[in-house]
Parts: structure tokens; C-alpha cells; sequence
């Protein structure tokens, strides 16, 4: 393997947005011998797109690295803190820390090395693009499976962003187990469904 100091290690997180679920990050360190054609913010490609492009990066980058913060330690601490948290996971996670970390975004978590944040870096770093993608397929499986234990919210379809469908299943249903409680529309579905208890009871 090349000398440390001579990698770039690119940095991006998804799931920020969400009303459910875990935030996730990734890392990757491409390998200039083995380039990736194709590579590019992952919420400018189709799913199938993503999913490709992640087992080539998975297969040909020198390294690589998933990581996520949990719904419970997202409402603790909030989203973006969890962001960071999840970031610093996923670079601590590699087999060496690079000496250059770049980071979308004008935020960045203590990483015991160089650190430069990107805005639009996932647009414009080939080492982001390849994070982003990694970080987007990681957590919409990771979404997919939730919707088989909690089917009536449609994860499946939205990954717990805050669409029309999501907001009408929690109008309906009130918030589940992994809605994000601290987030301004999944309290206000948990006060209407506990008024509409109350209205019940008269």
C-alpha cells in the first residue's frame, strides 16, 4: 500500500433530512490505479446507478468505511452533531487514518489529521462522490429493512424523508420507533394523535 500521506480520503453523510431513521456517513479512499468512471453526487444518479457504482467502489478503492448514528443518539445530541459523529466513525473505522480528509459540507468532526471542508464536494471531489454513494445505498438498505418491521409508513418509498405520504401515514398512525422525536413534524404528529385519544374518550 502507498504511504499514507500520499492518500485522500473523501467524507459525506446521508440521511440528514429525514423524519425517521439513522444518519449515515461513509469514507473512501479511491485507488489512482484503479479509477471509477461515473462517479458523482449520488442524489444526481438513479438507485440502480448508485447501487453499481457502490460495489465497484466497494471492490476497487483502496479503502472504505460505513458508518451511522442512531435515532436515539440523533434526538440526544441532534442531527447535525450525529452527522459529525457518524463521519468520525466511519473515518475512524478505516485501517489507517489518512493524512487528508476532505468533508462535504462547511462542517467537520475532531479527526486526528488534516481536515478540509468541501461545499458541494460530493459535485466536485471524485473521493466525496464515492462517500456519498456509499453513504446513500448503505442507509436506503438499511431503510428497506425497516419497512418490512414497521410497513404502514412507506419507508420503501420516501427512506423516511418528509413526503406527502410520509406525512399523511403519520397523521394516521402517529410517530413509530425510529421517527427522529426531536424533529418539529413528528412532535406535532404526536400531539395530534394524542388529541385525538383525548377526543375519543368523550
Amino acid at each position: 500500500m502507498a504511504d499514507n500521506k500520499t492518500l485522500v480520503c473523501g467524507v459525506d453523510e446521508a440521511g440528514r433530512g429525514p423524519l425517521a431513521g439513522p444518519v449515515y456517513a461513509a469514507c473512501v479512499v479511491l485507488n489512482p490505479a484503479r479509477p471509477i468512471d461515473g462517479l458523482a453526487d449520488s442524489k444526481q444518479l438513479s438507485e440502480k446507478q448508485r447501487d453499481n457504482l457502490a460495489l465497484e467502489i466497494k471492490q476497487y478503492a483502496t479503502a472504505w468505511a460505513i458508518a451511522f448514528a442512531t435515532v436515539e443518539e440523533i434526538d440526544r445530541i441532534n442531527i447535525l452533531q450525529a452527522s459529525l459523529l457518524a463521519m468520525q466513525r466511519a473515518v475512524q473505522s478505516l485501517p489507517f487514518m489518512p493524512e487528508r480528509v476532505l468533508i462535504d459540507g462547511k462542517h467537520s468532526p475532531h479527526l486526528d489529521c488534516a481536515v478540509q471542508t468541501i461545499v458541494n464536494g460530493d459535485r466536485l471531489i471524485p473521493e466525496i462522490s464515492a462517500a456519498s454513494i456509499l453513504a446513500k445505498t448503505a442507509r436506503d438498505a438499511e431503510m428497506l429493512r425497516l419497512h418490512h418491521i414497521y410497513p404502514r409508513y412507506g419507508f420503501d418509498r420516501h427512506k423516511g424523508y418528509p413526503t406527502k405520504a410520509h406525512f399523511a401515514a403519520l397523521q394516521q398512525h402517529g410517530p413509530c420507533e425510529i421517527h427522529r422525536q426531536s424533529f418539529a413534524p413528528v412532535k406535532a404528529s404526536q400531539q395530534n394523535a394524542a388529541h385525538g385519544r383525548n377526543n375519543d374518550e368523550f
